[in-house]
């Protein structure tokens, strides 16, 4: 049986990708030189977990049928969704491997978290942040601490030495497309009832 041939990367991706891993490493060592970067790990793990899918849509799901709020946890839904799979498909195709030196013990890890490439958390916290700040929008007391917390998951993705710094990037590039689609695909609460009392057979907020 022939050989699995090895995919070739093109000269100026691989000198972009290895540059990319130079500047990692050299910010990871800043950071360090500076700061004791592993007393704070516990705080990048928490930061990891707050923004993990599974805990996201298990809220949403329980959000759906435990509130009156179909607009909110139906498009929150699809947007998870919507997420996973553009980060799965991207990961699966760009198969970037993560940095040497991560150390493997992340919440609920899938076969995909094995790649690099986008950073999933910071597509879902940028997407999170969008959807609640725009699409959504929740009271604007709470603007500064959806950004600040959208923006320390980004950031703690390179702390944690989970992703290299062009991996948080694109993510961030992707969870602000991710959110420009759910603005063209936004369900009006009318539909939303609609969808949810057709898959369901009835209605979940019926006190009957």
């Amino acid at each position: 049986m022939a050989e699995k041939t090895k995919r070739e990367i093109p000269s100026a991706l691989k000198r972009t990708l290895d540059f990319d891993v130079k500047l990692t490493k050299d910010f990871l060592d800043a950071v360090k030189d500076k700061f004791p970067l592993q007393n704070y790990r516990h705080h990048y793990k928490f930061l990891e977990i707050s923004c993990h899918g599974v805990p996201w849509l298990a809220f949403t799901i329980f959000g759906l049928y435990t509130f009156d709020k179909p607009e909110l946890f139906t498009n929150l839904l699809v947007a998870l969704l919507l997420d996973i799979v553009i980060v799965a498909v991207t990961k699966a195709f760009t198969r970037r491997r993560r940095p040497a030196y991560n150390v493997n013990d992340m919440f609920m890890s899938m076969s995909v978290d094995k790649f690099s490439f986008p950073s999933g958390h910071a597509t879902r916290a940028i997407l999170a942040a969008v959807f609640f700040i725009k699409l959504y929008p929740l009271s604007g007391i709470l603007f500064l601490p959806l950004v600040g917390w959208s923006l320390a998951v980004c950031v703690s993705r390179v702390l944690l030495g989970r992703h290299h710094i062009l991996d948080v990037v694109g993510g961030i590039v992707i969870g602000l497309l991710e959110a420009f689609v759910m603005n063209q695909l936004w369900l009006s609460d009318s539909s939303a009832r609609y969808i949810i009392q057709a898959l369901g057979g009835e209605d979940p907020w019926s006190s009957a």
